[in-house]
C-alpha cells in the first residue's frame, strides 16, 4: 500500500518571504507552455474542492510530460512511488499570495491573502497551520 500525500483540515499560509500583499493570478506566456503555478491555479481555483494535493500535483506532472489518458493510473503509482513535493512548494504560496485550504477530505481550495476567507482560515485553531515555503534561504 502506498503512502497517502494528501492532507487533512491543514491550511498553508503564504510564505513569509512572499513578495505580494494581494492574490495575484499566475499568467502563462503562451497557451502552449503554461508554467506549474498556472496549471495549479486553473484546477484549483477553477474547481474548488474537487481535487486532492496528489490529484494536483499528478495531472500537473502529467500534463506537461504528455501522458495519455490511458496511461495515467500506472504513471500515478509510478510517480507517488518516489518522494514528491507537496504544494508548500508551489509558487501559489511563495510568490503569487495565495493560502491552500485543505478540508478533511483532503479537498483544495485556494484564497487570495488579502481576502476575509484568509484570515478566517488563518484564525481558524481547529486546523494545522504551515506556511508556504521561503523562497530565500536567509
Amino acid at each position: 500500500m502506498r503512502k497517502d500525500h494528501n492532507h487533512y483540515n491543514m491550511f498553508v499560509e503564504v510564505a513569509e518571504d512572499c513578495p505580494v500583499t494581494a492574490g495575484q493570478i499566475p499568467v502563462a506566456k503562451d497557451e502552449t507552455t503554461k508554467t506549474i503555478a498556472v496549471l495549479q491555479y486553473e484546477m484549483i481555483a477553477e474547481q474548488p474542492y474537487t481535487y486532492t494535493q496528489e490529484d494536483v500535483l499528478f495531472e500537473v506532472y502529467a500534463h506537461r510530460n504528455n501522458i495519455p489518458v490511458e496511461r495515467r493510473e500506472e504513471e500515478r503509482e509510478k510517480f507517488f512511488s518516489k518522494g514528491q513535493p507537496c504544494l508548500r512548494t508551489s509558487a501559489l504560496g511563495k510568490r503569487y499570495g495565495w493560502g491552500i485550504h485543505h478540508n478533511a477530505e483532503g479537498k483544495l481550495a485556494l484564497y487570495a491573502v488579502d481576502s476575509a476567507e484568509y484570515h478566517a482560515l488563518k484564525n481558524d485553531e481547529r486546523m494545522k497551520h504551515v506556511r508556504a515555503m521561503r523562497s530565500s534561504h536567509k
